[in-house]
């Protein structure tokens, strides 16, 4: 036997036995409003229970920056359709459930395309141009916009199909007729566009939460949109990450009778007394057989940890100021000694951007590290919101359009003033232990420079905007906690970027590189102490980007850049400090209204409300006894002496 010709032969005879399976675009779904996980693409074929081998699905991007090209592949090995020969690859809220489930906003809006090819997944990479080899089918769609007119030729497709045309808002999709046509109508995924087909029963999931605490009890109820004829058996399981079957008992089989429609299991979640962190089980059903079809799977639930730890540092607002050291190496500051004016400057800034050295992680890494270096001290499994001073759980992060109730990442530095935006790689998290290489010059790494990124209410975020400090000053009510936070972190950019700087007024956007208002700034520097939580900040950022802010180890330095002592040398007051304030104390605290301070000479106390607010002075030499005309709370009391400061927190009875 010619075995050559056999193989091309039988080449020519796979080739033509899938094309003849005739798999189609049958609808599309690519803007769910309000739900970006409730998006959707439908294939079919004209055969039920078809294997979609030897297929690849590909995305093209029709914008000026897309190109025409890929930017999303699946391949298809592996799949099959279902008894009415559709598939359905979508988001984790469409209902009924996707057969293949992907991460949100997989389909762009337009103008884009989607592609069926014949080949595998490594054929299309990122970035593949639009083309008609291989090409089995193609949809081009938009919202109306106007740009990527070319992705019809490109694709031999005719015309651009507007998933909008019958009025911006709508939850609608793209569908195909049974003559081949198309349509725009209420979304029909895993049931036959126009009817027809076999009729599914649906099995619809419920639970009782979204999240569950240790030690309760979590009922499953699964319910079909019919009176069963015969028994059905449902698999299911919840293990997920460190969530497993150490963390919960009882039966993941359910079996709805004949006869029935409904049943139920619980699941009983146990106290394990660890801290583990708030952890997520997903209840993921096995695909039942035909005529079955599951409205909902892979549901997320929360399990909130109630052996959370409390630090021993206080938060914003309830500040403490000697329970976190630096971890700052010895030496690390030692070249800013004996430095003044612009060679203070580059010094600073040869030191926390020093090439080889420093570190930046992507954009979606910043999430991790805000999980630690933001975590609250009042709950390890929550994040300090900066803006709006409370806790939020960590596992509140937003992954949606909505953002109410949701924390995210707020640039202090705004990325439209700065200059700097994701690029793709930002998309993934590598983890600590990968990280891009970075200098001065490198200004699109402040997309993801932590000291510049906090955790923030989602909104909050979103009324920032990009607004200059002091024409934003929080929300109303707010207790100032941040002042100096922002301040801090402001100053540190505009050292460690070449191409930013902080300015008195308020610069618009035309003006790259400039936040405002320096002055305001300076003001919440001296209003806002740096506190525990931004040294233990500082701490945690270092550890994954090897540089600190200097302004948090030294908060005196702003005054030699931008203060009063510019052009002052500098050496660093660590040891005077220590020394100065070697033999100092004060007592009682609480206080009913007069303390005592023993061990300061020609010294001064300067009393401030926690919102920063200076309210008294005294002079103190020696034993001194000082009579507080303040009302019942906590304040900070700032000691000065020889030009060196110490913050302590006091309360009053």
């Amino acid at each position: 036997m010619n075995f050559k010709l056999y193989f091309s032969l039988l080449s020519i005879f796979l080739c033509k036995l899938i094309t003849a399976q005739n798999v189609i675009i049958n609808e599309l779904d690519s803007r769910n409003p309000g739900i970006d996980t409730a998006e959707f693409i439908e294939l079919k074929t004209q055969s039920p229970n078809t294997p979609l081998d030897g297929y690849v699905m590909v995305l093209f991007n029709g914008s000026s920056s897309g190109g025409n090209s890929s930017y999303y592949t699946l391949d298809l090995d592996g799949f099959v359709t279902d008894f009415n020969g559709l598939f359905v690859i979508g988001g984790a809220d469409v209902s009924p459930s996707p057969n293949f489930i992907v991460s949100q906003n997989t389909f762009q809006n337009g103008v884009d395309a989607v592609g069926i090819y014949v080949g595998n997944d490594f054929n299309y990479p990122d970035g593949t141009l639009a083309t008609t080899a291989n090409l089995v089918d193609a949809l081009v769609y938009s919202h109306g916009q106007s740009d990527g007119q070319d992705l019809p030729t490109l694709l031999n497709f005719n015309g651009i199909i507007n998933e909008n045309i019958n009025g911006q808002g709508l939850v609608e999709s793209i569908q195909r007729a049974d003559d081949g046509s198309w349509f725009v109508a209420t979304p029909t995924p895993r049931v036959p566009n126009e009817g027809g087909g076999v009729l599914p029963i649906f099995i619809d999931v419920n639970t009782p939460a979204s999240t569950v605490n240790e030690g309760e009890d979590y009922t499953i109820t699964f319910t079909t949109s019919s009176t069963l004829s015969e028994d059905l058996t449902l698999n299911f399981s919840v293990e997920n990450g460190n969530f497993d079957q150490n963390d919960f008992t009882g039966n993941t089989t359910v079996s709805i009778p004949s006869g029935e429609d409904s049943a139920s299991t619980t699941l009983s979640i146990i106290d394990d007394n660890l801290d583990e962190g708030d952890e997520t089980f997903i209840i993921d059903i096995v695909e039942p057989a035909p005529p079955y079809v599951l409205l909902q799977n892979e549901i997320q639930v929360i399990v909130i940890d109630n052996d959370f730890q409390v630090a021993s540092w206080g938060s914003p607002v309830n500040p403490t100021f000697d329970q976190v050291n630096s971890t700052a190496p010895d030496g690390y500051y030692d070249d800013l000694d004996g430095k003044a004016g612009e060679e203070l400057i580059d010094a600073m800034q040869d030191l926390i951007a020093e090439e080889g050295v420093v570190r930046i992680h992507t954009y979606s890494d910043i999430i991790d590290i805000l999980k630690e270096a933001d975590q609250s001290p009042d709950n390890s499994n929550q994040v300090w919101l900066m803006y709006r001073e409370e806790n939020r759980a960590k596992y509140l992060f937003q992954t949606g359009s909505d953002g109410t109730g949701f924390w995210n990442r707020e640039h202090v530095f705004p990325r439209s003033r700065g200059g700097f935006f994701s690029i793709e790689d930002d998309g993934i998290a590598t983890g600590i232990n990968v990280w891009w290489n970075t200098n001065a010059d490198s200004l699109r790494h402040g997309n993801s420079d932590a000291h510049a990124l906090r955790a923030t209410d989602a909104n909050e975020n979103s009324s920032r905007g990009n607004k200059n400090f002091g024409d934003y000053v929080g929300p109303t009510g707010n207790e100032a906690s941040f002042y100096g936070d922002v301040a801090r972190s402001a100053f540190y950019m505009a050292i460690r970027f070449n191409g930013l700087s902080v300015v008195d007024g308020f610069p618009t956007l035309s003006n790259a590189g400039e936040l405002g208002d320096l002055q305001t700034l300076l003001d919440w520097h001296e209003l806002d102490p740096a506190d525990d939580f931004e040294m233990n900040r500082n701490n945690v950022i270092y550890n994954w980007q090897q540089n600190r802010n200097p302004f948090i180890d030294y908060p005196e330095l702003v005054d030699y850049i931008w203060g009063d002592k510019q052009g002052d040398f500098w050496n660093q007051p660590l040891s005077l400090v220590e020394e100065e304030f070697n033999e100092f104390s004060f007592y009682p605290n609480p206080t009913s209204g007069k303390i005592t301070v023993k061990g300061l000479a020609n010294a001064e106390v300067e009393v401030f409300t926690l919102q920063g607010k200076s309210i008294q002075k005294s002079e103190i030499n020696n034993e001194t006894h000082i009579h507080l005309d303040v009302s019942s709370g906590m304040y900070l009391l700032r000691f000065t002496s020889n030009n060196t400061s110490l913050v302590k927190r006091l309360v009053v009875k």
